[in-house]
């Protein structure tokens, strides 16, 4: 799904106009119809009496709204118009509802509102049309009233009906994501053709309700179309991404994960990323962590092999690059960095390891296990393996001097805002206040892809292109879920996935396993990120 700004969106609906082949009054038809179809497919009651009421402002909102009406009744639907501002006389789409038999209201004949209140109280479906997503704040007050009054109503109603939006509740600015108090929260919002910016952000995500593209006739004729960089990620899309399970296969078809984490502090971060590499469909899964750890872990991870790497205090030491290089030609992908800890040995290790040097003890032929003056130090070259850096992993390697040209291309960066600041140098809140361009940029200018965690997180391509999980929810708001992310990423990685098909079918099951969570626990605040784990094989389920 395409995701623009308000004017990329007026560009594209006179582009369609004018070279598109189709006119503005064919997509205005096309999206009444469309909005009739969601509207026909509702859990309405089916013992009641089937009313709607739609509130027709100036606009094209209004428009679209009187189409819909007109279809409804066709359909066997009671249907009122509630008439704001818009000029009637010689209104051909107001007359066509007036012909079908539906009930016209002016909203300047209902001072007090006591109309209003009564179509209100006798409808199944409120269908907001009254403002576009042209508006800005704040409301006029004839606007804000009415709203206001529609509000009131729906808060006295014995039972609410389904309230549709069209494009946007009223109110909301779709371009920032700020709502005016007035604003009446939608059950569904259909928006035509692209989701708008504003739609994805807080607080205006709260009030749109399930959201539902229609396709208004849009077709690559119109050059703002095609050029359209900004993407949602859906399941369609994340269902086409995942690899095929032939019955022939056998462990080595999907590859060979191997994860480089945690320290003495942070055990649990190599057992989550591990299990979670598994859970997406890797063959094979090798956790590489500081010998220390293995007593721990390897009782609670029979399925994974193991590589022991030296270390200081628990924590991965310099030295282990060479061990860890000396083992990686098997792997399909490598997860580096979560639960590390922020040591200088650690840091050092990162360096060696992505410089590719292996420093090996060469003999000079004699027998024996002590070396003398004759043994000498090679240096091998190694080819790694495409990566995913993760949580510490991200903030140590920020520290070594031109870092993104080490990387294997393309790499996977999976920062938090707060280690995108600590990668940057931009503070927490310039990120969040445009996590789009700031994704987009860094993406670029380091070559890589981005995963920029958080509610909506924005995964960006070295290309240009960004992709929007559209979920916000504190049950991922968790120590571990990272790590469970990661682990997600790398497994698909390990399976032959591109660097940025993995990092947007990882983030969107990652997004989905913790609303599903936090369904079976009841409460976003239980959710563990073992919970979001152990519910990524019913979000796959759903895919198949």
């Amino acid at each position: 799904m395409k995701y623009i700004s308000v004017k990329e969106m007026r560009n594209i609906d006179t582009q369609t106009d004018a070279v598109g082949g189709v006119s503005f009054a064919q997509l205005m038809e096309n999206a009444g119809r469309g909005i009739a179809e969601l509207i026909l497919d509702l859990p309405v009651d089916p013992d009641s009496e089937n009313n709607i009421l739609a509130l027709v402002g100036p606009g094209n909102n209004g428009g679209d709204a009187l189409v819909t009406l007109e279809l409804l009744v066709a359909e066997g639907w009671q249907v009122s118009a509630y008439i704001f501002q818009r000029k009637s006389k010689g209104d051909p789409l107001l007359k066509r509802v007036e012909k079908a038999g539906g009930n016209i209201v002016y909203a300047e004949s209902d001072k007090e509102y006591s109309e209003l209140n009564t179509l209100v109280e006798n409808s199944s479906v409120l269908l907001d049309g009254l403002l576009g997503t042209g508006i800005k704040l704040p409301l006029r007050e004839s606007a804000a009233d009415l709203l206001a009054a529609a509000g009131d109503a729906l808060e006295f109603v014995d039972w609410k009906p389904i309230v549709v939006a069209i494009d946007c509740p009223s109110g909301v600015d779709c371009d920032s994501g700020d709502v005016a108090p007035e604003t009446i929260p939608a059950d569904l919002t259909a928006t035509m053709a692209a989701i708008k910016f504003g739609l994805l952000k807080l607080p205006a995500f709260e009030l749109c309700g399930d959201i539902a593209v229609v396709d208004i006739g849009v077709t690559d004729k119109v050059p703002d179309w095609v050029a359209v960089s900004n993407f949602v990620v859906n399941e369609d899309h994340v269902a086409a991404l995942l690899p095929e399970r032939p019955l022939s296969a056998h462990k080595g078809t999907f590859g060979t994960a191997l994860i480089a984490a945690g320290s003495i502090n942070y055990t649990g971060a190599a057992l989550l990323a591990g299990k979670a590499a598994y859970r997406i469909g890797a063959g094979l899964v090798t956790l590489a962590i500081p010998s220390a750890l293995h007593g721990a872990l390897a009782g609670q991870f029979p399925e994974a092999t193991w590589i022991l790497l030296p270390h200081k205090m628990g924590v991965v030491s310099a030295d282990a690059a060479s061990v860890l290089l000396e083992n990686i030609e098997r792997a399909t992908s490598l997860l580096i960095g979560p639960g590390f800890g922020m040591e200088d040995t650690t840091r050092e290790f990162i360096k060696n390891l992505i410089e590719g040097k292996s420093t090996k003890k060469k003999s000079g032929g004699r027998m024996g296990f002590a070396y003398g003056e004759e043994d000498k130090q090679e240096e091998v070259k190694n080819d790694l393996p495409p990566m995913v850096f993760d949580a510490d992993g991200l903030k140590l390697l920020s520290q070594i001097e031109n870092w993104p040209k080490f990387l294997p291309g393309t790499t996977v960066l999976t920062p938090h805002p707060g280690e995108m600041a600590v990668m940057t140098g931009l503070s927490v809140g310039e990120i969040q206040a445009d996590r789009l361009e700031v994704a987009r940029k860094y993406a670029q200018e380091w070559g890589h892809v981005l995963v920029l965690k958080g509610a909506f997180t924005v995964i960006a391509a070295p290309s240009g292109e960004t992709y929007t999980i559209p979920v916000a929810t504190p049950a991922l708001a968790r120590a571990g879920s990272g790590d469970v992310l990661a682990g997600l990423i790398v497994g698909l990685r390990a399976q032959g996935l591109e660097a940025v098909e993995a990092a947007v079918a990882g983030a969107w099951i990652h997004a989905q396993a913790g609303l599903s969570a936090a369904e079976v626990f009841g409460s976003t605040a239980s959710v563990l990120a073992g919970d979001i784990l152990a519910t990524v094989p019913d979000i796959l389920a759903d895919l198949e």
